[in-house]
């Protein structure tokens, strides 16, 4: 249903370097580092994104002001996956905003973790076991 999402990010440089530990264990990649020349009032904003193979997903904007912390959630392949995208967020020095586990108030089989990115932006990795 959703091609493609954007988040924001005040400290570009530290929000890429985040999502470049957290999005392999993923599956996801850098796939397109630009800058906004094209944008008359601020043409050196930086822009990147990450995918699964070429088709960039998840974009991440450089802004000047922080903006409302929003939730993404990002499908893992496994558990293990779930844990491996907490561990490298933790490692990194990302704040914990759920351990890995199940959250059976969503359904049977749901097993998630959260990190918030250097804006706040609650982002979670999700395994679906056997959706209800």
């Amino acid at each position: 249903m959703i091609d493609h999402l954007s988040t924001y990010a005040t400290d570009f440089a530290a929000t890429r370097e985040f999502y470049d530990r957290v999005l392999p264990m993923l599956g996801y990649e850098r796939n397109v580092d630009l800058v906004a020349t094209f944008d008359p009032e601020w043409p050196e904003r930086r822009i990147c994104a990450y995918g699964v193979g070429a088709k960039p997903t998840f974009w991440v904007v450089e802004v000047k002001e922080v903006s409302t912390p929003r939730h993404v959630a990002l499908s893992a392949g496994s558990e293990d996956a779930v844990r491996a995208f907490h561990a490298a967020g933790l490692a990194i020095g990302a704040p914990d905003h759920g351990a890995p586990g199940p959250r059976p108030q969503y359904h049977p089989g749901y097993y998630g973790a959260f990190l918030l990115d250097p804006d706040g932006n609650n982002v979670e990795a999700v395994f679906h076991a056997h959706a209800a």
